[in-house]
């Protein structure tokens, strides 16, 4: 009968050894990605050649300046209050249905078109004109809807 194992003897590589291991590991990888390697240094170059590498090198020293300068600027009132109205109008936004508000854009692009052709004109409007177009069924469509609109504009004003 065989003698039970006592003891387990773990190989440890000495410094040197390790340090062969890591080179050797190094020229592998080095050896297989040479391509790639080639072409990291070419965009290195580039960069350096540019001036783009000196310019990252130094934001990175002047980091904290930078995020200092970067933190105040965002911190001032302006931009706050333009964050905020970005952030309401977005909300806005979502309640909206993408058939109206495409609709309402469409229908002003055809209604600054027929503007521009009136300003080309030069044609006067006289009273009797604005009596005789509310009779028109597009025009009385636009006033309807500007009034409705103007409405619940008032309505949404109150409720504030």
């Amino acid at each position: 009968m065989a003698k039970p194992i006592a003891a387990i003897h773990k190989i440890m590589p000495t410094e040197s050894e390790r340090k062969q291991q890591s080179l050797d590991q190094l020229t592998a990888d080095l050896a297989e990605n040479d391509a790639a390697l080639k072409k990291t240094m070419e965009i290195v170059r580039e960069l350096h050649d540019s001036g783009i590498l000196e310019a990252v090198h130094s934001m990175l020293k002047a980091k904290v300046s930078i995020a200092t300068i970067a933190l105040g600027q965002a911190t001032r009132k302006p931009v706050t209050n333009m964050i905020n109205n970005l952030m309401e109008a977005a909300g806005m936004l979502t309640e909206l249905e993408p058939e109206v508000t495409k609709k309402l854009l469409s229908s002003v692009a055809a209604g600054m078109n027929e503007a521009e052709e009136h300003l080309q004109s030069n044609k006067k409007i006289g009273t009797f004109d604005l009596l005789k177009v509310m009779h028109d069924p597009d025009i009385n469509r636009a006033m309807g809807f500007g009034i409705h609109f103007l409405k619940g504009l008032g309505k949404g004003l109150a409720a504030k």
